[in-house]
């Protein structure tokens, strides 16, 4: 029986590629020379795609007649038009879960960073001041009696708030709705959430709904003694606005692991002084990178296998 054809959009895990190989036809689109040329060579055999870093529209679809799954690597897929795969009858996948854990971890860390300013304390001692100069100055802010507002409350934001409440802090959230079982205070708004805690911790999925939702608005409500974490999608926050609202002291600090437009380089952000940056690293841990590529593996195979998938996102779990 002939194995699928499927196709690869971006270098993946070598524990990825050499499964995949084993299982099924592989494409490999980043090794064309000319991308379009090989879609219209190859596109109506491929039924399966092996996603990282590509947008999947209506477009892409077209161009892949035949096609059964997208399985995406990463738990978010907001570079995957769900309305336009429902209508072209092709399933997607991603990969929660395996990543919680570490995604909750780096943001209990870059809280900590940020709070306590210990990338810039570290730099003091690399650059030699701390024995030229004297001790780094005390840091302004502390992690103790701190509200933790958490803005997703979903499987990353159970952990990260799991994480906190181990750090003394109290806990609070919003979402699209008040969660059942939760005991945390619920706030029906973003502003509200803000108002009544001094830290935010940004782990909302980039969707057209959560575009810019921590605004100018909501960073005012924070104020001057708050502090902003993002670990979801830089989608979330106005960018501009946070910058602005850093610089003039609307509130005092910042951690960031994703942005607006990736890879960057934030010039505004890096020259003020308690605001921690990290190259989207959330999850990258090669053990957990290594969950993640195997459940790409798995829902494509038990796909064919059975037809079904193993970790179907939300909006296509009925189909």
């Amino acid at each position: 029986m002939p194995k699928p054809d499927i196709l690869v959009t971006k270098p993946m895990l070598p524990i990825v590629e050499q499964q995949l190989d084993a299982e099924f036809t592989v494409h490999r689109l980043y090794d064309a020379e000319d991308e379009q040329a090989m879609l219209a060579e190859v596109g109506d055999r491929i039924r399966g795609v092996a996603l990282s870093w590509w947008q999947v529209n209506e477009a892409f679809l077209k161009q892949l007649p035949n096609a059964e799954i997208v399985a995406s690597f990463g738990v978010g897929y907001d570079h995957v038009d769900t309305d336009a795969c429902l209508a072209a009858n092709v399933m997607v996948t991603h990969t929660p879960d395996v990543l919680s854990e570490e995604v909750a971890d780096t943001a209990i860390g870059l809280l900590l960073m940020t709070v306590r300013e210990l990338g810039q304390a570290e730099r003091w001692l690399r650059d030699g001041n701390w024995a030229e100069n004297g001790a780094y100055p005390l840091t302004q802010a502390t992690m103790q009696g701190r509200t933790l507002g958490i803005f997703g409350l979903g499987r990353i934001g159970k952990s990260i708030a799991r994480r906190a409440e181990s750090f003394g802090l109290k806990v609070a959230y919003h979402g699209r709705s008040r969660q059942d079982g939760v005991d945390y205070p619920f706030h029906a708004s973003l502003v509200a959430l803000a108002a009544a805690c001094d830290t935010m911790m940004v782990v909302a999925p980039g969707t057209p709904e959560t575009r810019h939702a921590v605004n100018a608005e909501v960073l005012k409500a924070l104020g001057p003694t708050g502090i902003v974490i993002n670990i979801g999608r830089g989608s979330v926050i106005d960018e501009t606005a946070l910058t602005e609202a850093l610089e003039k002291g609307t509130i005092y600090g910042a951690g960031l692991d994703v942005f607006e437009e990736e890879p960057c380089r934030p010039e505004r952000l890096m020259k003020l002084p308690r605001v921690t940056l990290l190259p989207h690293v959330g999850s990258a841990s090669q053990a957990t990178r290594n969950a993640m590529g195997q459940l790409v593996v798995d829902n494509l195979k038990s796909w064919f296998s059975t037809g079904r998938p193993l970790t179907a996102v939300p909006e296509l779990k009925q189909k």
